[in-house]
């Protein structure tokens, strides 16, 4: 397996993973559980440049010439330029009063999503592009690495202590609270 930068050829298999950790997200923010629209709202970003979940901001986890895991990750400092693209097509076509909390903020690299494909869960993949991203950004370029988990996913919480990440507070995003986790 390797862990290489994404591409806009990725978009579609980034798309798709991307959404597996982030669908009741999606949910929210276009205002309905369709996965068709939630699919194609996450791959409209992917493939468009400068935005929190462009392809621009990904690695991929590539086994066999087939992507098995993607992961979104960008300076929580430049989150209201990255967000604003989201925020605007979110108004003009689905809800006129979104405006999210703040998930992110500057002196830390925010591990936004991370997805492994169903056929792969379970393999050590996600581990291994929090390891990846990890030795790039902590240990190489001594940064801190930041991330959100939900309550209801003891078992991520529980790889995230593993790899060294320590709660450091909570937020809320559309109105869900989270728990805050970093790295340095």
């Amino acid at each position: 397996m390797i862990i290489r930068k994404a591409t806009i050829e990725d978009s579609e298999s980034i798309a798709a993973l991307l959404l597996l950790a982030m669908e009741e997200i999606i949910y929210k923010f276009i205002g309905e559980r369709d996965p068709k629209t939630a699919y194609y709202f996450v791959l409209h970003f992917v493939e468009t440049e400068k935005n929190q979940y462009s392809y621009q901001n990904c690695f991929v986890a590539e086994d066999n010439d087939e992507i098995v895991g993607a992961v979104s990750i960008y300076e929580g400092g430049k989150l209201q330029e990255l967000r604003q693209p989201i925020v605007n097509y979110v108004q003009l076509n689905f809800n006129p009063d979104f405006d999210p909390e703040n998930e992110t903020q500057s002196g830390e690299f925010y591990i936004d999503s991370l997805g492994v494909s169903q056929n792969h869960q379970g393999k050590g993949i996600g581990s291994k592009l929090l390891q990846f991203l990890i030795e790039e950004f902590v240990t190489q370029n001594n940064l801190t690495l930041g991330l959100l988990v939900e309550e209801e996913n003891p078992n991520a919480k529980k790889l995230y202590l593993k790899l060294g990440f320590k709660v450091v507070g909570v937020k809320t995003l559309v109105g869900k609270k989270l728990e805050h986790l970093q790295i340095s």
